[in-house]
């Protein structure tokens, strides 16, 4: 039962809002009072769902303050992302609390953040779920934690279910630090995307072992400062105009989501080139480098940031004017909380989606990456019993399985939280005595509600509904209502097509530079340990020339494959790479393919005459193999090719050039290339017409 607070508290925690935001006229918004009264008199266990923007981190912050005072434990905050953990230590000391960080990128401070714990003088330790997962946090620094800790905070408790949009295993090791909590420790969730289903499933997985259920509070979902618009630009080169036509119209700045990297890295170059100020933000680059891009933005130092959802929960910028979608996410939840970075401190923010073309292909990508099938597990569940106490590497597990490296570490994670296996150090172990079964119903039901996602998202914007009650409702918002703001309830206002010239300049840029591919130097031998390749037999850097599926260089590629014969300006392009690169070519051949090779060596004859130089066919295929796409991993993919391949003839003098189609792993050239450097060829350059994204 809530506690409603006193005057004398709600008065002291209101000066400490007021410190916290710097406003010495500010007050609580709706529930956060009552959410704060009910952590710090009552120390109960309470999940806030509210929109982004409501202030949910000032919940956690004045609680800790005056549970602080009252001689409480510190708090433990689990939060998914470094751009977070940043804005909130610098939250954390104006309210004059010690506020610490655990994570990835500050293993050096470890020893000294365990000790002051020891010590009782961290007020505040915020920590990445990916550190609970670590053995040895785990066994040195939540010790210390569970014994003492006077608030943990679940930020994104949506990530624990699996049911949400962005379901992280890690989260589940909270499960464990609940466990480990003294009777006097309060519990706070938060999250702004959470339906009835992932609510129900959060509420349940956060309730304490007395059985007494969470206090929940959930507030309106509309978002009154977004005007949102839908529009259908099937084609990449239609999207790029726009962005260059109307970002530079927008007042302030933003961010541009896009579904890849390679489409962040695309969007923001052509951006730049026309005079936008872009710079590409990823989860791949480096800690230093996503921290500088989110700082330029937050001193509106760039008009916009072109992010994949890695800049997306816990960036804080108050005075973001728009938020632009190159590509459809794979939900409307997902879609809802990318928006919510802008209009939280503004009155009028423009948020607009431009449905692509290839958006089903890319979402399609994800949602079938979710579960391995039960074969699959089984197999490497089979390999790591067999294996004993040595366990298994993840690359050993490649030659069992046939799962890329980061979908096997992905399954493993999920099966180590799950309890089916273990890790020691670099090694995988089956679990003693595990009753682990493959729950391939659930797996199954998620499938299906993504998919249903996916329709759900497909519909947006087309079913003429207003458009902030559709993401209300997908969020099973209580009071959904029409906003009277969006493109739906008023009229467009960036329907207007781009002009036909920057299109055209679009398109160019999108076929203006060739894609460059890496020297292979090491190559997985039949037990899937990685061996150096001779110098003999090593191929040189090569080029593709689109990336499969992107709107450059690819229609071209896909309707040549497709009709049995590739454009004249195809083998124009490549020999113009080539002559770029200053690439001395004294002969061309090809990969024999069983499924376009007429297509490829009829282009091969082609661009040889293009260069002036012999056409030769130097390659038989020997076996029939599985197409390479077929092949997830690195190991699985050289086996796939071992001994598929024969050399028929003496390569001539001078370097060579090996062409092939699609390069699906890399493996083929690779491989093919190193017999006929073996063969006698003084230097072999891969070249393909396009490569994986």
């Amino acid at each position: 039962m809530t506690t409603a607070p006193t005057e004398t508290f709600a008065t002291t925690a209101r000066e400490r809002l007021r410190t916290l935001t710097g406003d010495p006229a500010a007050e609580f918004r709706p529930d956060q009072l009552e959410a704060i009264g009910d952590l710090v008199v009552d120390r109960a266990r309470v999940l806030c769902v509210e929109r982004t923007g409501w202030g949910k981190s000032a919940v956690y912050f004045v609680a800790t303050a005056l549970l602080r005072d009252a001689g409480a434990g510190p708090t433990l905050i689990v939060s998914p992302l470094l751009a977070l953990m940043r804005n909130q230590i610098a939250a954390a000391e104006r309210l004059g609390l010690r506020a610490h960080t655990v994570n990835s990128t500050n293993r050096d401070d470890w020893d000294s953040v365990r000790d002051r714990l020891a010590d009782g003088t961290i007020d505040l330790l915020l920590i990445s779920p990916e550190r609970l997962n670590n053995p040895r946090f785990r066994d040195e620094m939540l010790p210390l934690f569970g014994a003492s800790v006077g608030l943990l905070v679940v930020d994104e408790a949506h990530c624990i279910s699996d049911w949400g949009h962005d379901f992280r295993p890690d989260y589940r090791r909270v499960k464990d630090m609940l466990g480990a909590l003294g009777p006097g420790a309060a519990v706070l969730g938060t999250t702004a995307t959470a339906n009835d289903r992932v609510v129900g499933d959060v509420l349940e997985q956060l309730a304490g072992e007395d059985g007494e259920p969470l206090r929940s509070y959930r507030g309106p979902l509309a978002r009154t400062s977004l005007r949102l618009e839908v529009l259908d630009l099937p084609r990449p080169a239609e999207r790029l105009a726009w962005l260059a036509e109307n970002l530079a119209s927008l007042p302030g700045s933003g961010i541009v989501y896009t579904l890849t990297r390679r489409d962040a890295e695309q969007v923001a170059a052509f951006l730049t080139a026309n005079g936008v100020a872009a710079l590409a933000y990823s989860g791949d680059q480096e800690t230093d480098e996503r921290v500088l891009t989110e700082e330029r933005l937050l001193r509106n130092e760039v008009k916009a940031v072109v992010a994949t959802s890695a800049l997306g929960m816990g960036y804080d910028k108050a005075d973001l004017t728009f938020v632009v979608h190159f590509q459809a996410p794979g939900s409307v939840v997902s879609y809802y909380q990318q928006v919510g970075r802008a209009g939280r401190g503004v009155d009028h923010a423009d948020v607009v989606l431009l449905r692509g073309g290839e958006d089903r292909r890319i979402q399609d990508f994800f949602i079938e990456q979710a579960f391995p099938a039960r074969e699959r597990v089984l197999a490497v569940l089979e390999e790591l019993e067999a294996a004993g106490a040595g366990g298994r590497t993840t690359r050993e597990l490649m030659s069992v399985v046939n799962l890329g490296m980061g979908r096997i570490e992905a399954m493993l994670k999920i099966l180590d939280v799950e309890g089916a296996v273990t890790r020691a150090g670099n090694r995988w172990q089956a679990a003693d005595g595990g009753e682990w079964s493959y729950d391939a119903a659930r797996y199954e039901q998620v499938t299906e509600l993504r998919r249903a996602e996916q329709r759900a998202m497909a519909a947006y914007g087309a079913d003429g509904r207003c458009l902030m009650r559709v993401l209300q409702e997908e969020l099973d918002d209580p009071d959904p209502r029409d906003c009277g703001r969006c493109s739906v309830c008023t009229e467009p206002r960036f329907a207007a097509p781009p002009s036909p010239a920057l299109v055209e300049l679009a398109g160019r840029h999108l076929r203006s530079r060739p894609l460059e591919l890496e020297v292979r130097k090491m190559a997985p031998d039949e037990a899937g340990a990685m061996r150096r390749i001779p110098d003999d037999a090593r191929i040189e850097p090569g080029w593709a020339l689109a990336r499969l599926g992107d709107g450059g260089w690819w229609p071209a590629i896909e309707r040549g494959l497709r009709t049995g014969r590739l454009d004249d300006e195809i083998a124009v392009a490549l020999a113009e790479i080539l002559r770029t690169a200053k690439t001395p070519v004294a002969w061309v051949t090809t990969v024999p393919s069983a499924r376009v090779g007429e297509v490829c060596a009829d282009l091969a004859g082609r661009l040889a005459a293009e260069l002036g130089v012999e056409h030769l066919a130097l390659v038989a295929r020997t076996e029939e193999r599985p197409p390479q796409r077929e092949m997830a991993n690195a190991v699985q993919q050289a086996a796939n090719v071992r001994g598929a391949f024969a050399i028929t003839a003496p390569p001539p003098p001078g370097t060579g050039i090996l062409l092939d189609d699609l390069r699906m792993s890399g493996w083929t050239l690779a491989m093919v290339g190193g017999q006929l450097r073996r063969s006698g060829a003084e230097a072999v350059v891969p070249l393909a017409l396009a490569t994986l994204p």
